[in-house]
């Protein structure tokens, strides 16, 4: 049977979300699939969430009882070609990059045409809108490194803003929870395939040691420019478990999902290490829906790696 589709012909369905996170875990909401501006203002009359990669995301085992909205058709495509209008001899402004192109392919296909500025990007599984709306990078790079226009919708208007336009910082963009990034122009460098892949494979190479299990990926921000996971580690929680999610025995700051993991699991290790670490610690992940920091998640408990009877996967190192 065909999915039903809305007044302007977006696809809607209910699905557990837990298919769309790289964590695997979320509950069953309604999604719509938009490919259009009409589509996507429809979408956003009711109370609504955007759903990109997924890459950092935590979604309750009951779902989310707003619309969850995922891009597709023309606004999940790429135009790489340069614009005569907007580029010069040493930097290269492409066509609209929809917010639904996955950024793992974005960062292959521009290091085989030898454009640079996005390689330290390398790695992240999200989707170039939620990417630029968090400013995700790494240690060698950030989404801001090649930005040149951002489109973003709002249930009241469509407009273009350039990263000036914004205060944007450290994971941040600075663009309001409610607005939609629908489409980028990127802001890039010429080099070569070669030069860009060289630069790739660095940062790459600094990922070794995280771990390859589901996951969210990093779970708190680092405070004051200090190591999460070096302050998680000397808290004694690298390797609790809590049900089936693990505080990585590779990296303390990130979260594992070993199989059928709930969010409940996950929720108790992020207020473990929040009673344990004793400095502030801002969470990285976006929990869907919010919950008041400190509050115990229900129907989960952890177990210590410096017990004798505690769950373990490998040694606490």
């Amino acid at each position: 049977m065909a999915a039903p589709v809305s007044r302007t012909g977006a696809r809607v369905e209910r699905l557990p979300l837990a298919r769309f996170t790289t964590l695997g875990v979320g509950g069953e909401s309604e999604v719509w699939f938009v490919s259009d501006h009409a589509q996507l203002a429809e979408a956003m009359e009711q109370p609504y969430r955007i759903l990109g990669g997924g890459s950092n995301l935590v979604i309750a085992d009951e779902g989310v009882p707003e619309r969850v909205i995922r891009l597709s058709g023309p606004l999940a495509e790429r135009d790489l070609e340069p614009d005569p209008h907007l580029s010069t001899e040493g930097e290269i402004v492409t066509g609209w990059v929809g917010g639904g192109v996955p950024l793992p392919g974005l960062i292959r296909q521009l290091q085989k045409l030898g454009l640079s500025n996005l390689e330290g990007t390398v790695g992240i599984p999200a989707q170039v809108g939620g990417a630029v709306w968090m400013n995700a990078g790494t240690r060698y790079g950030e989404m801001f490194d090649g930005l040149h226009t951002i489109e973003i919708v709002t249930p009241q208007e469509t407009r273009q803003v350039t990263p000036a336009d914004l205060q944007w910082g450290y994971r941040d963009s600075g663009i309001p929870r409610n607005h939609v990034v629908s489409r980028v122009r990127l802001r890039l460098r010429p080099s070569t395939p070669e030069a860009v892949l060289e630069k790739m494979d660095f940062a790459d190479n600094a990922r070794k040691g995280q771990p390859k299990m589901k996951t969210p990926g990093c779970a708190f921000k680092n405070p004051g420019g200090v190591s999460a996971g070096r302050l998680i580690d000397e808290a004694g929680l690298k390797g609790t478990r809590a049900g089936n999610a693990l505080i990585a025995p590779e990296h303390a700051n990130f979260i594992v999902n070993l199989g059928g993991a709930t969010a409940a699991d996950v929720h108790a290790l992020l207020d473990a290490i929040r009673a344990r670490v004793p400095v502030p610690m801002e969470l990285e992940y976006e929990l869907w829906p919010e919950r008041l920091p400190g509050l115990h998640s229900p129907g989960s408990q952890t177990t210590d790696p410096h017990q004798p009877d505690a769950h373990r996967d490998g040694p606490a190192t």
